[in-house]
C-alpha cells in the first residue's frame, strides 16, 4: 500500500511521466537534486514562486518512500 501523495502527479504527457509536483513541469528529481546540492527549502521557493513549501516537502517525502521500496546493491568501496 502507498503513501497518499496528493501533490505528486504522473501524466505520460508531462515530463514524460516522470512524478511532477500537481502536475507542473517541476519534477521530484529536480526538487530532491537541489536539495542535495545544497539548496534549502527558501532557496527552491524563491527560485520557484509557483511552489509552494509543502510541495518541496511532499517532493522530500516521496522520495524517502522510493527509497524505501528497494534496495539495491552496490559494489564494495576499494
Amino acid at each position: 500500500m502507498s503513501p497518499d501523495f496528493p501533490r505528486i502527479t504522473r501524466d505520460p504527457a508531462v515530463m514524460g511521466g516522470k512524478a511532477c509536483i500537481r502536475g507542473m513541469r517541476v519534477t521530484v528529481g529536480m526538487i530532491v537534486g537541489q536539495i542535495g546540492a545544497g539548496a534549502t527549502i527558501e532557496e527552491l521557493l524563491a527560485d520557484y514562486p509557483y511552489l509552494e513549501r509543502d510541495d518541496v516537502v511532499e517532493a522530500m517525502r516521496y522520495a524517502a518512500w522510493l527509497a524505501q521500496e528497494r534496495e539495491i546493491d552496490l559494489a564494495p568501496v576499494g
